[in-house]
Order: C-alpha cells, then structure tokens, then sequence
C-alpha cells in the first residue's frame, strides 16, 4: 500500500524525519553546547527503541519516506546498530541516513554498507588537530578523520558537515575545498546558529553564506553553480575537475525554508515542525498515555497543519517567549 501525500498548511510535502536517538554527545563543541556540557535527561525520560520503530512506521504510513539519525551523537546510545537493522526494513521508509562525529563509528561502517545506509553526514569542521581539539574541547581528531577514510574505502555517499565560526576555523575552509579535489566526498560548509546551550556568540553573523561562498569563488573562481537537488539545504558548487563538491547552507539567514520538507523529533519525543520552535507535540507523552496510532497520527496532522511558514515566524511563536538558545545536542542536530 502506497502512504498518502503529506502536506503542511504552505502546501509543502513532508517526507523527511530528523531523529534525534539520544541528547549525549562524547564532544563538546564551541557551537553545540557549553564546556562544561549540559544537563542529559534521564535514559527514562528518552524514546525507547520500541517507540522510536512505532513512530517511524505509523510515520511512514503517512508519508515520510527518510529518516536521519541524529543525536547528540548516535553511537553513544547503545544498540544504535539493531535499531538501524529494524529501520532499514520498515515498509515506506527508502533512506535512512546518519549524522555522526565519527569517533565511534569506524567499527560499524562495514554493516552500515550492508544494510545499505544511504549516506553519512561527517562533522568536522576543521582538518588540523590542534583546531579540532580547540573546537570541540577533545583531542579525537584521528578518530574522525579515520571514519571518513573508511567511509569512503567502503564507497558510503559522505558529506562533511563543517560550522563556520569566526575567529575558529576560517583558515580551514580553502584546504576543504581542496580536499574535494581528490575525494569524492561533499563538504558543507554552514552558517553557524545559535544552538549553543547560552547566549548567542554573536550580535550580527560575521560569516553568511554569501560571504562564505564569495571567499571561496576568489579563490576558485572557476567553480561552477550545480543544480541543486529538491528541497536541497545547500547551494552547491563544484571546481571543474574535482571529484567532490562543495555546499553552502544558510542556516541562520534561512533562505531554505520554502521548499522545507524536514520534521524533527528529539531523543524526548518532542516533535518540532521548523528548527527554530520550541516544540509542537509531544508524542512521547502520547504513546505513554496508551494513545493508539490513529488517535496519534490525527495529533501529527494537526500540528503539521499548523506549521509556521519559515524559521523567523517560528522563533517569533516559541511559546517560552524565550531566544532561541537551547544546545543542538538536545534539539538533535
């Protein structure tokens, strides 16, 4: 059986569920979360494994067809690998994808490939371990940089997810581009957000997307414009001759959200239909009460029919009232 077309109150389809597995991370990134970490919730107050397949297949049964994994960082909750076995077999669901820091998963990439994991998002923002140590306040640099060898040894479609933060990383990212010359890799460089767990770094940001892309072109000024895949976050680029590509996301200026097709579900249960809100539904708390799959799906519909038109309205509709401030760990990057 077929799932029906969903559709959100802007006529936009919603195929794409972001899943956050857990709110642990073992890195403490400048940009994710302060030094000292966050306050993790209770392994009780997370979605079980068992919750996690009933919500992605009553999901699926309604038109989400790929799922991302997301933490925190996923391997830190144990058992990820049987869950992911479960997915991949949901009827409906034709991609699950990973976002990962790297540092445990190496052992796994063999089995990802064989269940046919659609691809990796790889973050590391920068390819100098000192930076890397600064950035994330852990010196775990080999780690990641072996993962995405072995990524890329295994053939698994890898991206490089790489924050632009000013006065951290911008001497890294010309030497990114230059690594897609020999790899076949896409390196996307994003505008950093204010997702931190404290107060944004920044009045105005220094490092848009336009002026990430304009320092690269000064360099690359052969680069050429791809055409960008449906409901793409990224405006892709490519220098003639490389194997790899390169993607600017304009997270914080949020040039994206018309054609948006992602929902996101924290390691919670929390359901949030735009990036910036503070959380529309809590299907935890649903499934808990001994709601059934109907009485839950005529919950989503109505929040999907609700869904704010792009990520400024939605911070505007936080119902804290509160700045957008919350650590990425917990929202689920």
């Amino acid at each position: 059986m077929v799932a029906p077309q969903l559709f959100d109150n802007h006529g936009r389809p919603i195929t794409y569920l972001r899943l956050a597995v857990t709110d642990r991370c073992n890195l403490r990134c400048f940009y994710c979360m302060p030094e000292e970490g966050i306050k993790y919730l209770p392994k009780k107050e997370l979605l079980t494994f068992e919750e996690i397949e009933r919500l992605i297949t009553l999901t699926a049964s309604m038109g989400i067809s790929k799922i991302r994994l997301t933490g925190g960082e996923p391997f830190v909750r144990t058992d990820l690998m049987n869950l992911i076995r479960k997915m991949v077999s949901i009827n409906g669901i034709k991609d699950v994808h990973l976002t990962t820091n790297g540092i445990l998963t190496t052992p796994h990439i063999e089995v990802l490939k064989s269940l046919g994991i659609a691809s990796v998002n790889l973050s590391l923002d920068t390819l100098d371990r000192e930076r890397f140590k600064m950035i994330t306040r852990r010196d775990e640099f080999e780690k990641t940089w072996d993962t995405l060898l072995q990524l890329i040894k295994h053939d698994v479609p890898v991206k490089i997810n790489a924050v632009v933060m000013d006065g951290k990383n911008i001497e890294d990212i010309l030497p990114m581009v230059e690594l897609t010359k020999s790899h076949p890799v896409s390196v996307r460089f994003i505008e950093e957000m204010p997702f931190n767990g404290g107060e944004s770094h920044y009045d105005l940001l220094p490092w848009t997307f336009k002026k990430i892309m304009a320092h690269i072109q000064v360099h690359y000024p052969s680069m050429i414009k791809l055409q960008d895949e449906a409901h793409s976050t990224s405006y892709n680029y490519q220098v003639p001759g490389y194997k790899g590509n390169v993607g600017v996301i304009a997270a914080f200026s949020r040039t994206f959200c018309g054609t948006c097709n992602r929902i996101r579900v924290t390691a919670q249960g929390v359901l949030k239909t735009c990036l910036y809100d503070d959380g529309v539904l809590n299907i935890k708390t649903l499934m808990r009460e001994g709601r059934t799959d109907e009485e839950i799906r005529i919950e989503l519909l109505k929040a999907f029919s609700s869904r704010p038109k792009n990520g400024f309205e939605a911070e505007e509709q936080r119902k804290s009232g509160a700045p957008v401030m919350e650590s990425m760990s917990t929202i689920g990057g």
